[in-house]
């Protein structure tokens, strides 16, 4: 892995009040989106984060692209901390961070032709000299994959792939060097996610990109991610490179996760047990005390429910924040599988 280190968060917190009393306003409740995330991102690599829905991973990518504030922590880009800046310094900042957003179709102007659509950064942030733009936009076009003769065509003249790949170009626009794509494909057929994540993996070669590449399918994330974190609730509960956390999960979670990705071999699936959870996912207004799994997980002690596990790392440099890892010998809790 890389010494240089393209990206790191630092005790990240967001908590989003749900409603207000008294005269001056103050929240009555807090959802506890993002409670302490840390983790650090090496240049030219990909970190995955995997976990439900709902357990804060667009949340903090939002947070890491300064489209949000954060409640607390940092974020830290080429030595700053991008949480402190504002205005013309925040503006600077995107040159270097961009991001791939979800939703293919949503995310992209209507009204606007394709070469507005990627052309535009450029020329806000003045990185393109007048008259060059459109060749710029169209270099840019062939590099993902598109016909640049396309270019004064509108959104709703191209597939859901064609659509990713747009914004793919507009994330590239700025020429940056960190790229943070929230679930980037889980909106595309199977086939075509193949193509987006293969386009992915070239651009990374090609121009030394760093992604933090967010998704729910882990076994997308297995393909690209050299180094995977599992969230659930709010909280990472596992990370570490990612053959190792495929291949001998340490957080029960994680084994719960892998345990339902399906498997094209039926003596492999056959052999293989499934870990069911038992019960619902947490609110993340009144989460539970101690370990945020505890509700759910079939190795809980009654020190769950009191100490909130660290996540410590062990020798291999993997972090887990369990108090019974399943690399212990441990008897069965109250959960059930």
């Amino acid at each position: 892995m890389s010494s240089e280190i393209a990206l790191q968060a630092i005790d990240l917190v967001k908590y989003f009040p749900t409603g207000s009393s008294g005269i001056l306003g103050r929240p009555t409740d807090l959802v506890q989106a993002v409670d302490g995330v840390s983790f650090t991102l090496a240049a030219g690599k990909t970190l995955g984060i995997v976990g439900e829905s709902g357990c804060g991973k667009s949340t903090l990518a939002r947070l890491v692209t300064r489209l949000i504030d954060p409640s607390s922590g940092s974020v830290i880009l080429d030595g700053v901390d991008i949480t402190t800046l504002s205005g013309k310094s925040l503006r600077e900042m995107r040159l270097k961070l961009q991001m791939i957003f979800q939703d293919p179709y949503s995310s992209l102007n209507p009204r606007h032709s394709i070469g507005q659509i990627i052309g535009d950064p450029m020329r806000i942030q003045g990185i393109v000299t007048k008259g060059n733009e459109k060749a710029e936009v169209q270099d840019l076009m062939q590099r993902v994959g598109l016909n640049p003769e396309h270019y004064n065509r509108y959104p709703h003249e191209f597939s859901g792939g064609q659509r990713q790949r747009i914004g793919i170009a507009r994330a590239l626009s700025l020429r940056p060097s960190v790229i943070v794509a929230d679930e980037p494909v889980s909106a595309l057929d199977v086939s075509i996610q193949a193509q987006i994540l293969n386009l992915l993996e070239n651009l990374q070669k090609d121009l030394g990109l760093s992604f933090v590449f967010i998704a729910h399918d882990l076994s997308v994330v297995r393909h690209i991610a050299d180094q995977v974190a599992v969230m659930y609730l709010g909280k990472i509960v596992e990370i570490g490179d990612s053959a190792t956390v495929y291949s001998n999960p340490s957080h029960p979670y994680t084994k719960a996760l892998l345990s339902a990705v399906p498997v094209a071999n039926p003596a492999i699936r056959h052999s293989d047990k499934r870990i069911r959870l038992v019960g619902d996912v947490p609110s993340p207004i009144d989460p539970p005390s101690g370990c945020r799994f505890r509700t759910r997980c079939w190795l809980a002690t009654d020190l769950c429910a009191t100490e909130e596990p660290p996540l410590a790392r062990d020798d291999s440099g993997r972090a887990v924040a369990c108090h019974f890892p399943l690399t212990s010998p441990v008897s069965v809790g109250n959960g059930a599988v």
